[in-house]
């Protein structure tokens, strides 16, 4: 038999990791059918099924768990001495996985990630949005970007955008002829723009003041799962939208959306980059967490919103240190 090449097993355990071949395609830099194509033909080699396969899911096959147990320290050890390696370039190459959400991904797609490939033009970014929160090790990123509030404990965590905040939006159309509410409850009487979130809940609209809390339930004739969509509705006349405070901006600068409740709707810390500890970090991700400290540091947030302290391991095992407490 013809020994299978590191193509084909990284194939097999892209596809256990994803359990999807479209995406383990993606991050293999692959078409759908090659990979179908290198798996099929390491099965018929080998003899036997690493995978069950029906046209709604993959799952690994007993025989397939035995193994990927077996080949994933090999292919560990294959990528981090590959990792190793290109230390010794004048600059990184590779490729960057990071799973973010789509609103984090606009804001720091221009001056972080562009940045980033201006400076690093043998690096290449997989940026993959999505709404639900991953595991990041499990599904085959290098880092993820999330609100510092939803990054894993055990994770190195470094901050990458100021301070943001929620807050209650309407077009003046829609409150011509209606009292503006002054407080919480007021909104029991107006016309609100739900949110569903990517669990099939609905997103309660969060509100705090002289350390009162509040989280309720809005009702309204729409509901959407997306934030372009609730300015789009907003902004039409439809209702009050709860929203991140960046995504309207602009609207409110030009007047057509006007804040309210804003004494209700306090800061509270951004976007962080995370990713796993306790392990050598390639020089692709190094060269990011550097261009993501130097914009926080330029826009004023670096070290804001750190829930604990975080550890950077460098090369030689080097620790860059960045202490920080939560505002």
């Amino acid at each position: 038999m013809r020994k299978a090449g590191l193509i084909e097993l990284n194939a097999v355990a892209a596809v256990a990791a994803h359990r999807n071949f479209r995406a383990a395609a993606a991050e293999l830099g692959m078409s759908p059918s090659a990979l179908s194509h290198a798996v099929a033909a390491l099965e018929r080699r080998m003899g036997v099924r690493l995978f069950n396969r029906t046209t709604r899911s993959v799952s690994v096959s007993e025989a397939g768990e035995q193994f990927l147990a077996r080949i994933r320290p090999a292919l560990q050890d294959i990528a981090q001495a590959m990792d190793e390696a290109n230390e010794s370039r004048a600059t990184p190459a590779g490729t960057l996985r990071i799973n973010t959400s789509e609103g984090a991904a606009r804001q720091i797609l221009t001056p972080v990630v562009l940045e980033f490939l201006k400076r690093f033009p043998d690096m290449r970014v997989d940026l993959v949005t999505e709404g639900r929160l991953v595991d990041i090790v499990a599904e085959g990123f290098d880092a993820g970007i999330r609100l510092a509030e939803a990054v894993p404990l055990d994770m190195v965590a470094v901050p990458c955008g100021p301070a943001q905040r929620f807050v209650v939006v309407g077009s003046p159309g829609y409150l011509e002829g209606r009292v503006s509410p002054s407080t919480p409850e007021d909104l029991h009487v107006h016309a609100c723009i739900r949110r569903r979130l990517p669990s099939g809940a609905l997103h309660r609209w969060e509100f705090e003041r002289h350390g009162e809390a509040i989280a309720m339930d809005v009702h309204g004739p729409l509901t959407l799962d997306s934030h372009t969509l609730m300015i789009e509705a907003a902004l039409a006349g439809v209702g009050l939208a709860y929203v991140a405070d960046w995504f309207v901006a602009a609207d409110v600068a030009a007047g057509r959306l006007v804040r309210l409740l804003d004494d209700w709707t306090p800061a509270f810390p951004g976007l962080c980059l995370y990713f796993p500890s306790g392990r050598l970090v390639p020089a692709g991700l190094r060269a990011f967490v550097d261009v993501v400290r130097e914009v926080a540091s330029r826009d004023g947030t670096e070290g804001g919103g750190l829930r604990r302290s975080a550890e950077l391991p460098a090369a030689g095992g080097a620790c860059i240190r960045d202490d920080a407490s939560a505002g």
